[in-house]
């Protein structure tokens, strides 16, 4: 039913900074202005995403900190200068949001895209597009915190229009 409310504004922010960082979904949701245990830490003064939320041990794919990109970080500091952000960069009603399934499935139905599009196809389009703009593949893999030879050919991508 059309409504003059956003329900899914918080799932646009989401696209964005994943698109952006080409960071796992669970990490962006995480995301926040304030450094606190749990929660993946965006340092605005600095430009640093410190991926690993604070307090938990480095996993196998190893989540080093990266340099936030010039688009990813003016999106992150508008949200906290428009109080969008308050504890997280994605929140719904308020709230830091947990999953981001149902809200993305639904914008993936609205926007009638075909094929199986998930949060992580996210992350595989950001590394197309960077290999499309002609970064070498040791550099994309280093700020992906993910070693070369796990890639695969992505399964699907959303395609970038001009």
């Amino acid at each position: 039913m059309p409504t003059s409310k956003r329900p899914l504004q918080h799932v646009a922010r989401f696209i964005l900074l994943a698109l952006y960082s080409g960071t796992r979904a669970a990490t962006v949701a995480a995301a926040s202005p304030l450094r606190a245990e749990g929660r993946s830490y965006i340092d605005l003064e600095r430009g640093v995403f410190y991926r690993l939320a604070g307090g938990k041990e480095l996993p196998p794919s190893v989540s080093h900190p990266c340099g936030c990109r010039q688009s990813f970080w003016r999106t992150c500091v508008r949200c906290q200068k428009l109080g969008i952000a308050k504890t997280h960069f994605v929140e719904w009603n308020g709230k830091p949001i947990q999953l981001v399934r149902t809200g993305f499935a639904t914008a993936v139905t609205g926007a009638k895209l075909e094929g199986r599009v998930t949060p992580h196809t996210l992350r595989h389009t950001a590394a197309a597009w960077l290999m499309q703009n002609g970064v070498p593949m040791w550099e994309a893999a280093g700020f992906w915190a993910c070693r070369r030879k796990f890639w695969k050919r992505p399964t699907a991508t959303i395609t970038r229009t001009t």
